[in-house]
């Protein structure tokens, strides 16, 4: 297993995917942790297994985010990692597109990681210790057809992740956006699939949270060895 050298972690937009992979890993790794979703009911089965603290959040809204790390706080003490997975989707002609759906997708998209990077850098900053992770995706590098909100959404996610992670590096808290470069699939999955584990998804980013600051890594590609780029 590897030493990760923080004591608890804060999962927001967690499901049943890469952010279930993560809760499972780090709790092995002995760190206590919170899952938050607008939906807490779908996370049973993994607080469960866990044992995990499941907290309710609209993450586009920033005073639940601030509830949801005072609740955190209360908890399982200020987080000293924090991961961002939500997201939102809206897929259509740019024609057709209803604006009032695209504000929403970029609202959780990106809108919601700067609420959470805000309440998680007033901690760390504190502490001067700790580390954001931000999951990212293809949309954030190029913009696809059919696919503007999502793209307008990684986009910003990425380049805030930029911005945090010079502003923050120097006072010790590692800023890590991850783009996920190809389609996650189930655990376990047959590799010639061509999808992503979940489980080795979590296994990268615990391998990046074990990183000595002198050597620290702000941005990695995670994708299945068979796909072409």
């Amino acid at each position: 297993m590897t030493s990760i050298p923080y004591r608890n972690a804060l999962i927001v937009g967690a499901g049943p995917g890469i952010s279930a992979s993560l809760a499972r890993h780090l709790r092995a790794a002995g760190l206590q942790v919170a899952v938050a979703a607008r939906d807490v009911g779908k996370l049973a089965p993994l607080v469960q297994e866990t044992g995990a603290v499941a907290l309710p959040v609209d993450a586009a809204d920033a005073a639940q985010v601030a509830r949801l790390f005072a609740e955190v706080d209360a908890r399982i003490g200020a987080p000293e990692v924090v991961i961002y997975n939500a997201s939102s989707r809206l897929r259509g002609p740019l024609a057709e597109l209803d604006p009032a759906g695209v504000a929403q997708v970029v609202a959780v998209t990106a809108l919601g990681a700067f609420h959470v990077v805000q309440q998680a850098a007033r901690r760390m900053g504190a502490a001067g210790q700790g580390a954001i992770l931000l999951t990212g995706a293809t949309a954030g590098v190029k913009g696809f057809a059919l696919s503007a909100p999502f793209a307008m959404g990684k986009f910003a996610l990425r380049g805030l992740a930029q911005s945090a992670a010079r502003e923050l590096g120097p006072k010790g808290i590692h800023v890590v956006h991850f783009n996920i470069d190809g389609r996650v699939g189930a655990r376990g999955a047959d590799p010639q699939d061509g999808v992503l584990d979940p489980d080795a998804i979590a296994q990268a980013y615990a391998s990046v949270l074990a990183q000595p600051r002198s050597a620290w890594t702000h941005e990695i590609d995670l994708r299945p060895w068979s796909e072409s780029f």
